[in-house]
């Protein structure tokens, strides 16, 4: 639970500082996602010099195979297996640890729930403005 809070609490932050950063939402969103998986798989900097571009690798393969599988979740999800089967022993050599390789495959789903909640509360949040602003009677000067 502490690490749910912490997590959340983390993300909530740097949404918060990437919103004073570039105006590219989407560079935002990846400075996120870096900060993210850097701090769950507690990357030293040596290790992120070599882990990045093996993962941004694995990712641009994986968005690969995702547009050529769009219609077809069962072939995707093979595909999308045998590119992790592929990237395993990549990150291996750059994580040592098999669980932190395995973190790796797990990461990307986890960030893009997070992201998702915070998303949907900012929604909410900002649909609760609205009604307290058309709902509140108009003053007279």
């Amino acid at each position: 639970m502490k690490k749910l809070i912490l997590l959340t609490a983390f993300i909530t932050t740097l949404a918060l500082f990437a919103n004073a950063q570039p105006p590219y939402k989407g560079q935002r969103i990846e400075a996120l996602k870096i900060a993210y998986i850097t701090q769950v798989l507690k990357l030293t900097s040596e290790e992120a010099q070599k882990f990045w571009p093996v993962y941004n690798s694995y990712f641009d393969e994986i968005k690969k195979v995702r547009e050529a599988n769009k219609d077809d979740e069962l072939v995707f999800e093979e595909a999308a297996l045998n590119v992790r089967k592929k990237y395993k022993s990549e990150f291996k050599k750059v994580l040592v640890d098999d669980i932190r390789v395995n973190k790796v495959f797990k990461v990307d789903a986890e960030f893009r729930e997070e992201l998702k909640k915070e998303l949907k509360r900012r929604l909410q949040q900002r649909q609760q403005q609205q009604k307290t602003a058309t709902a509140a009677p108009p003053t007279k000067p």
